[in-house]
């Protein structure tokens, strides 16, 4: 079994503000071709992070590698193999949408030809060959941020860091947006995605990190994660009120719902532990007619990993 090759290797990142520590020694591993997720609330470190690992601003100390190549020693080689998409699209919305790709593409020096081949692929990919001709103007949201991801993917990244790519977009867009993420992961693509949209983590990420007060506190997929929290538990319901008090008498620990006729039972949710709870119910011959496993999500994560904000004193004039 071969180790993935790693796209984004990340030891010891440091970096402050004066009195301010923004990133308190950070270790990050992204392996090629996969999607990782960078969480936290605001002002945890998140925009600093990807600056430094774009080259943006420099870091006060760390071994940074993207793309295999130092960003200190080889800035200029970690520039050619990324490319960045920030929060809102930045097209030229008096140009239509090939001569936005055809712009890029020169600024590339891809030649004429090469240039407007490649702006006709993009479009096809991107599915915006009927709105090739429109000005991006009239573009809707998910339209100008499919073109915008398309805008920097003229000259082939290797990596490329979407900060919140479908802010803003209404939930079919939203959906359309991550199908075309997955699309360039398939084609060898690495995502360094960061978003405030938990569900599009637990969607997209093969690997998540939470970064709070500039430090890492978790990392793992989003089912490891889950896991750390507490709470899950397996709801019963009975068809009478016999079963249901049979039930309690059986399992002992749980929540009774007397008007629903169900008990909340702690419960991990595996495989394992549901089967050994429907033995033990069939034991004693409880007929259960419906079940549901509830776990926590990644909002239940955030919330117990993360700093709550401080509250602001309020001053009375």
């Amino acid at each position: 079994m071969t180790t993935p090759q790693s796209a984004i290797t990340v030891t010891g990142l440091c970096k402050a503000y004066g009195n301010k520590v923004v990133l308190d020694g950070i270790d990050l591993e992204v392996a090629a071709g996969t999607i990782f997720s960078l969480l936290g609330p605001n002002g945890a470190g998140k925009t600093t992070a990807v600056e430094i690992l774009a080259t943006l601003i420099k870091a006060d100390a760390g071994d940074i590698r993207v793309a295999g190549k130092d960003v200190v020693r080889d800035p200029d080689g970690v520039r050619g193999a990324i490319s960045v998409t920030g929060q809102f699209a930045s097209v030229d919305n008096l140009l239509t949408g090939r001569e936005n790709l055809i712009m890029m593409a020169d600024l590339h020096h891809l030649g004429r030809r090469e240039g407007r081949r490649r702006a006709d692929e993009l479009l096809e990919q991107f599915d915006l060959v009927d709105a090739r001709s429109q000005r991006a103007l009239s573009y809707s949201g998910g339209m100008r941020r499919r073109l915008d991801l398309a805008m920097t993917l003229v000259r082939r990244p290797s990596v490329i860091f979407l900060d919140e790519p479908t802010t803003g977009l209404d939930p079919r867009s939203r959906h359309a947006m991550w199908g075309v993420i997955r699309n360039l992961v398939a084609d060898g693509v690495t995502i360094f995605l960061t978003t405030q949209y938990l569900e599009e983590a637990d969607q997209l990420a093969d690997l998540i990190a939470v970064l709070d007060q500039g430090r890492l506190v978790a990392q793992g997929t989003a089912a490891e994660l889950k896991r750390r929290v507490p709470g899950s538990y397996v709801r019963l319901e009975f068809g009478e009120q016999h079963q249901l008090d049979m039930a309690l008498g059986v399992l002992g620990e749980a929540r009774r719902d007397a008007d629903a006729l169900a008990l909340q039972v702690p419960n991990d949710g595996s495989v394992g532990a549901l089967r050994a709870l429907l033995e033990r119910l069939d034991e004693h011959a409880v007929d259960v007619a419906e079940l549901t496993v509830h776990t926590p999500d990644l909002d239940d994560v955030f919330l117990a990993l993360t700093t709550p904000p401080r509250r602001q004193k309020e001053t009375v004039l």
